[in-house]
């Protein structure tokens, strides 16, 4: 796994390999956002940080300025905040010749303390907090995305009508017709390979047009950076090919939605799993079982960091392996979390609930917060629920099927505001309030084409 030091990088760009450098920051909806560095100037001092405007940690997706931000407005004059380069993530970007990339920490230009609530320092804060509980985490992210015929131009100036998906059916793990699509999915999987980023496999989804992409567990922010990065790949590398991929959650209603599934167990500072339990019921410990009874019990809390969009709750549907209910059964798709491993040193814990549009930083921090609450409170794990959990009715809660009331069991958490922070979580409401004014000013074409002649 190629992972660059910044010597060997001074060694490329001498020999005229490496001419250009990424510098990159993570922004609030999980995207890259960054300058082009010449490698001469990145190498002679820019490594050691360079500058961006604040306005990218309080943008929307459409790169507006919303109000009511607390860090950061006109009044305030949105001034700078350094970007500090974490060599420890900078790697090659074998699909753009002659460039490199490394990710960035966040810094108050003048307090210089990380800006708290940027992706990567919220991850932080509860590695730390779990690290003062003696563990560590494991993780990995599921990328499911949809692959179209068209480019990304194409469907712009179409006005995003008439998609069509890059295959004509269901491909879940189809050989034959994932072929047809290897000349996008080999080079995402290769390339990435050759970014440092542990690539397993990738395979057709359950809907048409529908791929999904494995990157082996790593420890949470390995992780987080892992998935932020591919799904940056999966965009370029499908553009290069004259295609488009998405990572909307549900680009149609007849069509089943994409989800970001997140992998989780702990770990003791010795590497053995603090989840397994030989002698415990599924092989659970009871460090597990009280840590996932910390995931259901907050899951509503936490919900606008797994499904952060309005567009983000139309994949939670019935019959179409997203979950609806906050529950727990073993090997069960039907649950909003499903315990995997069950009875091996590899059990753990499967959050079911996140969709394609989450920032990972973000969701994986807040199911650590969840768990570290179940071990500091010491909860009890309720039994599995088995069977369909879509016909549970009242056995199980219901995820939040709205921004509007997830945002609200944001505001009033009181575990996730002292996890987190205040400051962080009202940060964090204010990007989810946006996303529903927006769209409550906005009239559709399904209002339109329901009411025009018949309202």
């Amino acid at each position: 796994m190629a992972i660059l030091t910044l010597e060997t990088l001074k060694q490329q760009v001498a020999a005229g390999t490496i001419d250009t450098v990424l510098v990159c920051l993570v922004d609030m909806q999980g995207r890259l956002m960054g300058k082009r560095f010449h490698a001469a100037n990145f190498v002679e001092s820019a490594w050691q940080e360079t500058h961006c405007c604040d306005y990218l940690l309080a943008t929307d997706l459409e790169m507006a300025t919303p109000d009511g931000y607390a860090s950061t407005s006109w009044e305030k004059g949105y001034g700078d905040y350094v970007m500090k380069p974490d060599l420890a993530t900078l790697r090659p970007v074998p699909w753009l010749e002659g460039t490199a990339m490394v990710l960035c920490d966040i810094i108050d230009h003048h307090t210089h303390e990380a800006v708290p609530h940027s992706p990567r320092a919220v991850l932080k804060r509860q590695i730390e907090r779990l690290a003062e509980l003696g563990f560590m985490v494991k993780t990995a992210t599921e990328l499911e995305f949809f692959l179209f015929e068209k480019s990304f131009d194409e469907i712009r100036k179409s006005g995003f009508r008439d998609l069509a998906p890059i295959s004509g059916y269901n491909e879940d793990y189809h050989i034959l017709q994932t072929t047809k699509e290897e000349g996008v999915m080999r080079p995402i999987r290769n390339h990435l390979y050759a970014a440092g980023i542990p690539i397993e496999n990738s395979k057709g989804e359950a809907e048409t047009g529908q791929e999904e992409l494995n990157i082996r567990y790593a420890d949470a922010m390995a992780c987080a950076d892992h998935h932020a990065i591919a799904k940056h790949a999966v965009k370029e590398i499908a553009w290069q090919q004259g295609r488009a991929a998405s990572f909307l959650p549900k680009w149609h209603h007849d069509k089943v939605g994409s989800s970001s599934h997140i992998h989780q167990s702990l770990w003791h500072e010795d590497g053995t799993s603090a989840f397994h339990d030989p002698a415990g019921e599924h092989g659970m410990s009871g460090t597990m079982r009280r840590y996932c009874a910390g995931l259901i019990r907050y899951a509503p809390d936490v919900t606008v960091f797994l499904a952060p969009y309005i567009n983000s709750y139309k994949r939670f549907a019935v019959g179409t392996f997203a979950p609806t209910k906050t529950i727990w059964s073993i090997d069960n798709r039907t649950a909003g979390f499903r315990l995997c491993g069950a009875d091996t040193k590899g059990v753990r814990m499967e959050c079911r609930i996140g969709g394609s549009d989450l920032n990972p930083y973000l969701a994986i921090a807040a199911q650590i917060a969840c768990g570290i609450e179940g071990l500091k409170q010491e909860l009890t794990l309720g039994d599995p629920l088995r069977g369909d959990v879509y016909k549970s009715g009242n056995e199980a809660a219901d995820i939040p099927r709205s921004l509007r009331t997830a945002t609200e069991a944001l505001r009033g958490s009181a575990m996730l505001r002292e996890a987190m922070g205040d400051d962080v979580i009202e940060h964090y409401v204010r990007a989810a309030e946006w996303e529903q004014e927006e769209f409550d000013r906005i009239v559709t074409d399904y209002e339109v084409a329901r009411g025009f002649e018949r309202a």
